[in-house]
């Protein structure tokens, strides 16, 4: 029996039991992946359920499908769902058949990446560190206990999706599986093992009997009948593996991740489309955002190393669960205006042409129905003729036209509104009653410098990190006592894998050095004072998310690995200390005792609060922000350490690394290629001060914050920060076309529709309440920096006013018969922000 028999009947199997209207059956051809028969175009986007709440998952959701996207993509994340051999969390956020089911419940498909690596920029890339631990594994190559391991834990989840009958075959959400990861970025570093690897890979995920297809992303080589799809910032020139392969792209990248001591990476929504809309001219049908929802690292989950809390990704909904503008509604604008064209797409290849340098028409005919693009991948406007009709390309732009005469939507030119939103500081209030003896309603207990714990142990020579503590800790110490004849100045010279440390002699912070994203590995230089007698040498070394991609990732270790060698300064002699008996603790105490609930351990609140000072504790009772608002805590003050409310850790907090002060621009200019470096934000400020509290965590009155400082801050300084919407705003010009869902009605009421302004109020319920700036004629400026222009029509608020006011939204033609012309021959636009209530 065939491979594609067996599947039928399978299928057959599987739809006759199913509950669900949404059963069908998943194919492919090397059009597209065919539903029930029919090819498909389809937009999908990542969310990943754990960095967001069970709680905002609906709505996150809701605004995916509003947002034109028919698939919500996720990685499955190993470490996550079975945290020690054998033991499994599917609770809370890690509730995956939840998330599924919810996906499900808003009529979109879901496809599931279950790796079971991942990357992402997650701890140790979604692997359990017990992994590294089982006797002669090896990760990701032709290895037995690997294998072993990573077949039972994809089954696993197959298992789980199959019982709650999950996949399209069953009636459920599922459509797509992914098995491993990018590996074809890395296989060459593994030699042969690598191929055999991918081949067993692949034998076991469709042994597995889904009834849906698998794909491999990045994997040239990835055997039938596995698809070979792409990732990247641009996948228009991308290829499947044989024709018989559909083109998928599984990793479109909205902006880019940010890392703890770097600017803020932006992605202009203009060069997005411009990718978005390539992919579909040259052959695409599938194509997902990674981020469309990117969230929040919390707790210990971030990877990188120096990956921040934040894992907003610039991407079109924001961490907080707020529709970031334009990108979203411009996005929007392009899938409705690519499903337009989806009859032609599906039906055919599309013919390339060119029009002049770097100016192309992909045309999809196939009898009657007709639609194409032009596209300009030059960096300066051009004027084309295409049929006998002129057609004005700003650079860097694709015009879709789905009836190959008229443009629907130009990628460069925005009609969807922009939004201003912004944080507003409210001191922290504490809960009635909670003020202490201190009067800063804070209460505090000092972690132990060095060794205080009953499981240290002792070892000739410096251990490497990861290999001590299995990750349970950041934390490592390293601690090392020596007698002198007689005090000397000293220079302490250290080596480490990373990624920080902090050097304590005699029980005095002596200095602390630091990596980053691209450099993990510490050399510091530290002057110090030995007295006559004992000297105590404490060394804390600490991890911030573990190496999560790479050939051999696994292996590349952090922590003091040395040399560690001490320099006087009086005499010039040298002691290397690497090789002496140190004494190690994982972890620090406060750990141990569950400081981080706020409901156990002795905590100080009888005399002034320590400030400044390294290796605290601190707790404090608070009152929780009023509204619905976003909620983030501005750990400004601060120093560097991890945080907890009502017993739930936000991330780890980094205020004070600063990132480089060069390197960013008042303005992005979208043209040309796009890479992680050219738009970036901020920079000479801290990387985040702002920490996401997802509200369900918080309760109305009593809440309890508590935090780990480890370098060193003041927590009066604390405040938190409600996120909302101040300002909509919207600036087209006449060139513009209409707004893409009038396509329709133009063409059948056979009146050709002017360009249009549009604005809408972000949540239900409001209504625009007033108009701050409205003009016509040639303003400019930016959304809540918009400027009258040289000529400017003196009725333009009045008309915005009397057409929005009142309204929820509302839409302006751009016409010289209501505006009237304020300078004749010049070409005009209307901007206008506004407010709502």
């Amino acid at each position: 029996m065939t491979a594609l028999l067996s599947l039928l009947v399978l299928l057959f199997f599987f739809c006759s039991y199913a509950p669900s209207s949404f059963c069908a059956n998943v194919t492919y051809d090397h059009r597209a992946l065919v539903i029930d028969g029919k090819r498909r175009v389809l937009f999908s986007g990542s969310i990943h359920y754990p960095r967001s709440t069970p709680e905002m998952w609906p709505d996150l959701i809701h605004k995916s499908k509003d947002g034109g996207l028919d698939v919500i993509e996720t990685y499955v994340f190993w470490n996550l769902h079975e945290p020690v051999r054998g033991q499994y969390n599917f609770e809370g956020r890690g509730d995956l058949v939840r998330f599924v089911k919810a996906v499900a419940a808003a009529g979109l498909y879901v496809h599931l990446r279950i790796g079971p690596y991942a990357c992402a920029e997650w701890n140790y890339g979604g692997f359990p560190l017990w992994l590294h631990f089982i006797p002669g594994i090896q990760f990701r190559t032709d290895n037995e206990p690997f294998k072993a391991e990573m077949k039972r834990f994809t089954a696993k989840i197959v298992d789980m999706m199959k019982q709650q009958n999950l996949y399209t075959s069953q009636g459920g959400p599922i459509i797509l599986s992914q098995v491993e990861n990018e590996y074809g970025n890395i296989d060459a570093a593994y030699g042969p093992a690598a191929k055999s690897y991918i081949n067993w890979a692949a034998s076991m995920a469709t042994s597995l009997y889904t009834g849906v297809p698998w794909v491999m992303c990045q994997q040239t080589d990835a055997p039938d009948p596995i698809i070979n799809t792409c990732n990247g910032f641009y996948c228009d020139q991308f290829t499947p593996n044989t024709y018989a392969k559909p083109k998928l792209w599984t990793e479109s990248y909205t902006g880019w991740f940010l890392s703890f001591g770097d600017a803020v990476p932006h992605r202009p929504v203009e060069d997005i489309a411009f990718a978005v809309a390539r992919f579909f001219q040259w052959g695409g049908t599938f194509q997902n955002y990674y981020m469309y929802h990117g969230g929040t690292n919390f707790g210990r989950s971030s990877g990188g190393p120096f990956i921040s809390s934040s894992y907003d990704y610039d991407a079109p909904i924001d961490e907080y669960g707020i529709i970031r503008q334009p990108k979203w509604g411009h996005l929007k604008d392009v899938h409705k205006a690519i499903k337009l064209c989806e009859e032609a797409l599906i039906a055919t290849d599309p013919t390339i042409t060119s029009l002049g340098s770097n100016i192309e028409a992909a045309v999809y005919k196939t009898g009657a129905v007709c639609a194409a693009f032009l596209a300009n991948i030059a960096t300066s406007d051009a004027t084309v003729t295409f049929n006998g009709k002129s057609y004005h390309l700003p650079a860097w732009s694709v015009s879709i036209l789905p009836d190959c005469k008229n443009v629907v939507l130009n990628t460069a030119k925005i009609n969807s509104a922009s939004m201003i939103s912004s944080f507003t500081a409210e001191s922290l209030k504490e809960e009635v009653g909670s003020l202490d003896d201190s009067g800063s309603g804070w209460s505090w207990i000092s972690e132990p410098i060095g060794i205080s714990k009953a499981d240290s142990f002792s070892k000739f020579g410096l251990l490497e990190q990861i290999n001590t503590t299995a990750d349970r800790s950041d934390y490592l110490w390293y601690s090392l006592s020596i007698d002198l004849d007689a005090g000397t100045q000293a220079v302490l010279h250290i080596e480490s894998l990373g990624h920080a440390l902090h050097t304590f002699i005699n029980r005095k912070l002596a200095g602390s050095g630091t990596g980053n994203h691209d450099k993990a590995n510490v050399t510091v230089d530290i002057p110090i004072k030995l007295v006559a007698g004992k000297n105590t040498i404490d060394l804390l070394s600490l991890t911030v998310g573990l190496q999560n991609y790479g050939a051999f990732f696994d292996t590349w270790g952090a922590g003091i690995t040395g040399p560690v060698i001490l320099k006087s300064l009086k005499n010039g002699s040298i002691l290397d200390l690497s090789s002496q008996q140190w004494t190690y603790q994982v972890g620090l105490k406060g750990e141990d005792l569950g400081l981080s609930s706020g409901s156990s351990g002795q905590w100080n609140s009888q005399s002034t609060l320590p400030i400044n000072q390294p290796l605290t504790w601190y707790k404090t009772k608070f009152v929780a922000p009023s509204g619905s608002n976003p909620v983030a805590i501005d750990f400004t003050g601060m120093g560097k350490g991890e945080a907890w409310v009502n017993g739930q850790s936000i991330g780890r907090y980094w205020p004070t690394y600063v990132s480089p002060n060069g390197g960013c621009t008042d303005s992005c200019n979208y043209r040309g290629t796009y890479l992680p470096s050219k738009c970036l934000k901020d920079c000479g400020k801290p990387s985040q001060t702002l920490y996401h509290v997802p509200r369900s965590w918080l309760q109305p009155d009593s809440n309890t914050l508590v935090l780990f400082e480890e370098s060193g801050g003041n927590p009066t300084k604390i405040s938190f920060a409600t996120k909302q919407i101040g300002s909509i705003c919207s600036h087209v010009s006449e060139s513009h076309p209409p707004p893409v869902d009038l396509w329709n009605s133009d063409r059948e009421s056979g009146r050709k529709i002017g360009t249009v302004l549009s604005l809408e109020c972000p949540y239900p319920n409001q209504v625009i309440s007033s108009i701050k700036f409205a003009s016509f004629g040639t303003p400019y400026g930016t959304c809540g920096n918009f400027k009258h222009g040289r000529c400017t029509s003196n009725k333009a608020l009045s008309i915005v006013q009397k057409a929005c006011i009142g309204s929820s939204n509302c839409r302006i033609e751009l016409s010289i018969n209501s505006f009237g012309d304020p300078c004749k021959g010049v070409a005009k636009s209307l901007a206008v922000e506004a407010s709502c209530a």
